[in-house]
């Protein structure tokens, strides 16, 4: 039987092992820890982070409800950086919950993926 932590890890590396990030199409990675979320975009090429973005500091709100806000900050940062097409990355977590309402808002903020 696996842990939630092993089952997440090799989730994670199928995934790893099928999408790249580019300078042109970056990958869109996210990480959720129990309090915070985070964001980044990364071109794997060069393996340097463009653009990232957090829920640090932000204040007020259910967890989704500021995993909504830092999906739109990635959107606003990456479309003034001039990237509008990404990979999205889970990291291995579940497409729900958090996750998907960042990914709802950095679509509707206008990246593309």
């Amino acid at each position: 039987m696996l842990t939630k932590q092993e089952r997440r890890n090799k989730i994670k590396t199928r995934i790893r092992g099928k999408i790249s990030g580019t300078a042109e199409r970056p990958r869109m990675t996210v990480f959720r820890s129990n309090k915070q979320i985070y964001v980044q975009l990364v071109d794997d090429t060069k393996g340097v982070t463009l653009v990232s973005a957090s829920s640090k500091g932000l204040e007020g709100g259910t967890k989704s409800e500021l995993a909504a806000i830092v999906g739109q900050k990635i959107a606003e940062k990456a479309i003034a950086a001039g990237i509008t097409t990404v990979v999205f990355d889970r990291n291995g977590y579940l497409f729900h919950g958090r996750v998907k309402s960042l990914a709802d808002a950095a679509r509707n903020g206008g990246l593309k993926f």
